[in-house]
This record gives C-alpha cells, structure tokens and sequence, in this order.
C-alpha cells in the first residue's frame, strides 16, 4: 500500500488552483436530526442515492441562529483552554470530538445549497455565492480558527493543505482509480474529516465506516452539497493532497490557543 501514497511529488505536479472557473469554475454535542439529501447518481445509471443523516450521524438541516451559535462555539473554547492546562490530552482529544460535530452538524447545515461562483466569497450563508475555497476558510474561521479566509482561500490545494497540517504530514495520492484511492485512506485513516486539494478544486472528505463522502461548493452543480465521492464528477483529479483536520492533533492545540493558521509563503 504504501506504494501508492506518495509523499514527494515534483513541484511541477502539485500546481493545485483553488478552484475551476465554471464559465470556461459542559458541553453537548448536537443530536443529528433524522433526514436525508436525495443524490442524483452520474454516469449511466437513472437511479438516485439517498443519503441518511442517521447512518452518517450527520444534521443536514439547519437549527437556531447562525451567528449565536459562531458565538457560543467561541466561547466554549474557554472551557477547553483551561481543561488543556491540567489535561493536555484530554483537552486535545474532547476538542477534536466537539469541532467535528460543530462543523458538520452546526455549521455546515446552513451552509448547504448557497451557491457557488469562481468570485464567490459570501460570509453568509444562503446569501450571495461561495467559490470552493472560500467555503473551506469560511466555515473553519466561523468553527474558531484564526485565520484569514482571504488569504487561505485565494491559494492553491497544496498550500490550504499545509496551512492545516505541515507538508511532512500530508498525503498525497496521484493517478489512482477511486477504489485504489479509498482503500490507500482507508489504510492510513478512520472516521474524521480532512481537507481535500484535487487538481482544480478543494473541500472537505468525511471518512465514515470506510466510505467517502465529498463535502464541497461544487462548480458541477452551482452550490453547496454533500455527496458520495465516488460519484462526484467534481471529486475526478489526478492528485489528491489530504490534511486532517478532526484528527489532526496539532489543528486541535491550535484551536484551544487561538493560534494563528499561518498560510505559508509562496
């Protein structure tokens, strides 16, 4: 297996744009509601995928006030920066578990169906448009990182990637059919969500019970979606540079301190 994950790739393969230009681009966890999102399957096949909130443990519906709940996840990182100074592991362990279901059930929901624009760079959901990196730096600035979604987002997939996690940490997939592709992270990963950068575009990958699930502002369908990466004509790439982001024990820390996410210089 590990042949086919390539840590080194020449500098001349990982020029990554952020995304293609469609014209030519005491805390409770929140209990997922149970619903589903309807997949139009592509390919030669006329039937439709469902997916099931339930099976997944992921809201796809939005609840409450978007900016209260920016406001309360701010806050409760009080609670995990003094747990970090007499527990360090716990902190870093509780807080990977917390962001995890903030982001995909809290987050996320209100984030579904905006639509998508090469130029897109709304801070607010189901208002105005979304390019594909804006809505990775968005939503990870609104969970709590210190960052600059501008400046994250206007780069290529590799650097996003190394703003999450160092360059030695990633890994990198190229020319591989989906199947070798899922059976490489499922090697290497579990459940979680990661950063993806394919050759012209970026989002999210939530691993779950071995099966791939690409989480993006698509320029296939004009808008936000969740969607079995299998079948997402936007998840086809030669290359594949994954960051963790709820495994991620270094994003976690970064988190709990407020650290900057320091978007590497070109």
């Amino acid at each position: 297996m590990t042949n086919i994950i390539k840590t080194l790739v020449p500098i001349f393969f990982l020029v990554l744009l952020g995304c293609v230009d469609h014209s030519e681009k005491p805390l409770a966890i929140t209990k997922p509601q149970v619903d589903s999102i309807a997949v139009k399957e592509v390919g030669t096949k006329a039937s439709r995928q469902t997916l099931d909130s339930l099976k997944l443990n992921i809201n796809f519906k939005p609840e409450g006030d978007y900016n209260r709940h920016v406001d309360i996840i701010r806050a409760d990182r009080i609670y995990f920066n003094t747990l970090y100074r007499s527990n360090p592991k716990k902190a870093i362990d509780s807080a990977s578990t917390y962001l995890y279901s903030k982001l995909l059930n809290t987050i996320v929901p209100h984030w579904y169906g905006t639509n998508w624009d090469f130029n897109g760079h709304t801070n607010i959901p189901n208002k105005g448009e979304i390019a594909c990196g804006y809505f990775v730096s968005t939503t990870l600035k609104h969970l709590g990182f210190n960052l600059n979604r501008y400046k994250m987002a206007q780069q290529a997939g590799l650097r996003e990637a190394i703003t999450l996690q160092p360059k030695d940490e990633l890994k990198i997939f190229s020319n591989l059919s989906y199947e070798s592709l899922r059976e490489g992270l499922n090697s290497i990963y579990g459940n979680g969500i990661y950063f993806v950068g394919l050759d012209n575009h970026v989002g999210y990958v939530i691993i779950k019970d071995k099966d791939l699930y690409f989480l993006h502002s698509s320029y296939c369908v004009d808008k936000i979606l969740i969607e079995p990466a299998g079948i997402s004509p936007c998840f086809d790439s030669n290359i594949y540079v994954f960051a963790e982001i709820s495994s991620n024990k270094g994003l976690m820390e970064k988190w709990i301190l407020n650290e900057r996410l320091v978007v590497p210089a070109n």
